[in-house]
């Protein structure tokens, strides 16, 4: 179920004493009081909305308010379904990595992104693998340089912990 942000005064719920009524097929009335305007409503059996609460005075206008709420989570539904969410994808290495391996794990981070997701390449070091931590940075290396005709390094090789990693975006065409 979708909501509209805000749920917007319906007729006896208006608290002001003079409004600016448009009417449902857009026609202007000027100023009125408010027992007009709902007059006005009640005798086209619609709902007097008030849809500019700050101006001075408040802007009402005569319409369905069911179907206007229904209109509304109806947009908010199509523009929700047409972002794309970005995912950041994880491969996980070790600092000696055997080179079929390396191929495998090359063409899973290329399908990624190509599918236009994020991938996150991290060595994680084993024991005393920690203390040479420039053989993960190397094979963190080996990645961005195997990957750089389909992605851009976005953030740069980092030790975190006993973990080392790097995050690759797709590359704009």
């Amino acid at each position: 179920m979708f909501y509209i942000k805000q749920e917007l005064p319906v007729n006896g719920q208006i608290r002001a004493k003079e409004v600016q009524l448009i009417g449902d097929q857009g026609e202007k009335y000027g100023v009125v009081s408010l027992r007009e305007a709902l007059e006005k409503a009640e005798e086209k059996n619609l709902d007097l909305v008030l849809v500019a609460p700050n101006a001075n005075p408040g802007v009402c206008k005569i319409m369905n308010y069911g179907k206007y709420k229904f209109e509304q989570a109806k947009r908010e539904k199509e523009a929700k379904k047409k972002q794309k969410v970005l995912e950041v994808k994880e491969l996980r290495v070790t600092p000696n990595i055997e080179e079929h391996d390396f191929g495998f794990k090359s063409k899973n981070a290329r399908k990624f992104l190509e599918d236009g997701n994020k991938v996150k390449i991290t060595v994680r070091f084993r024991g005393r693998e920690v203390n040479n931590s420039k053989a993960g940075e190397l094979v963190l290396n080996k990645f961005i340089e195997a990957l750089e005709d389909v992605a851009v390094v976005e953030k740069a090789p980092k030790l975190e912990g006993r973990n080392m990693f790097t995050i690759l975006a797709k590359k704009n065409a």
